[in-house]
């Protein structure tokens, strides 16, 4: 049986149930494929807060707190590890373990380059890096300012238009292959449709960084697009909400999206946990989002691991176009729009057949994000055996 190490963000992440979903999902996969499959993540304990914001120990921490509930959820007793100040101190499992661990993996994965312990970079057999954020990656990358990409042995992105003519992005002299987010869609299951004209996301208005350059082009953050569409819900006859995390230095962007019909909702309500983010999904009609800029002007066929959840649901989602459509059927299910004009057109189409549109959205995550179909691809061009 092969070993396999995740290495992700979770604590550092804590309160970000959405997020949650992508390394408790790549774990329970490899799994389900009869993987032994650990996640193993790093923390400081300059970051450690408590649950409102203040510093905290790493025991008393809300970050361990978060990290020791979504593994216990999902029954990752044992094969979860939260690792503090290089492994001063740990959950889930002892530092000779840990080393142990690193020894005898066959191989890593490691997602955004969160696992930089010397120990795994050293020792485990297979390194690769699997990369979630295209565009900036690669532009870090180039500038000297990404050393989390050095030392690994293969290169995986979401970014599935890398290396092709319709995508901007330079390889930075690495092969990227292309990959998908899984899904486990036993996770997912569709409830009775929600039938009531309800477009949700969850989002961060500035997203977790700031601008990026690249070519003497400027790439803001993702609340520069949400302001292209800022009239959708006037425009729609649909109801438009967004559980947003918005700085409070962005409070007259609140206003403008309240003032054009939005529903800000709370993101810490709606989706301040796995469950809570699978509910909140579960019990909209459909999505309706947009991508951060760098994503969308390059092309770069990034697609929202957010979305492929409320496509395992049933829920029809449409979004904006990242250059993903030549590569994921759209048009039934999953639409997705470059204008204003086309948004609203998708919403009405997904408005006039919905039922069919929640059956084609479930169809396209089975087809397109099904873990095994997924996951044994990667494998395979890792040139694994499982």
């Amino acid at each position: 049986m092969l070993t396999a190490v995740v290495g992700s963000a979770l604590a550092n992440k804590a309160g970000n149930g959405g997020a949650a979903w992508v390394p408790l999902t790549w774990v329970r996969g490899f799994r389900a494929m009869g993987i032994d499959a650990y996640l193993i993540e790093e923390i400081a304990s300059a970051t450690c807060v408590d649950d409102a914001g203040h510093a905290a120990s790493f025991d008393e921490s809300f970050n361990l707190a978060f990290f020791k509930h979504a593994t216990g959820t999902f029954g990752l007793e044992g094969r979860a590890v939260l690792v503090c100040d290089g492994g001063q101190e740990t959950y889930g499992a002892a530092p000779a373990d840990v080393a142990a661990l690193a020894s005898d993996a066959d191989f890593v994965v490691n997602i955004s380059g969160h696992l930089r312990s010397p120990a795994f970079r050293a020792r485990t057999r297979r390194k690769i890096y699997l990369d979630l954020d295209p565009g900036y990656t690669q532009f870090w990358h180039l500038s000297g300012a990404s050393p989390e990409i050095d030392g690994h042995d293969a290169f995986f992105t979401i970014g599935e238009n890398i290396g092709n003519a319709r995508c901007s992005i330079p390889n930075a002299g690495v092969k990227w292959q292309p990959t998908r987010q899984p899904t486990i869609l036993s996770d997912w299951p569709v409830l009775d449709a929600h039938d009531d004209g309800r477009f949700t996301t969850v989002a961060s208005w500035r997203g977790p960084y700031g601008p990026v350059e690249h070519g003497g082009r400027r790439y803001g953050p993702k609340a520069h697009e949400f302001r292209k569409f800022i009239g959708m819900p006037q425009q729609a006859e649909q109801a438009f909400e967004i559980a947003l995390q918005i700085h409070p230095d962005d409070s007259a962007d609140l206003r403008l999206l309240q003032d054009h019909q939005w529903r800000v909702t709370d993101p810490a309500e709606a989706a301040g946990d796995a469950a809570r983010f699978r509910s909140y999904v579960q019990h909209a009609s459909a999505e309706f989002s947009v991508a951060q800029g760098v994503y969308v002007h390059t092309a770069s066929g990034w697609f929202s691991d957010r979305s492929v959840r409320y496509l395992a649901s049933g829920r029809p989602v449409l979004v904006q176009d990242t250059g993903f459509s030549a590569n994921i059927p759209v048009g039934e299910g999953l639409l997705c729009f470059d204008t204003l004009d086309d948004a609203r057109r998708g919403a009405a189409r997904i408005a006039a057949d919905y039922a069919a549109h929640a059956v084609a959205a479930r169809r396209v995550a089975e087809e397109a994000f099904e873990h095994e179909r997924v996951l044994g691809r990667f494998c395979d061009d890792v040139g694994l055996v499982t």
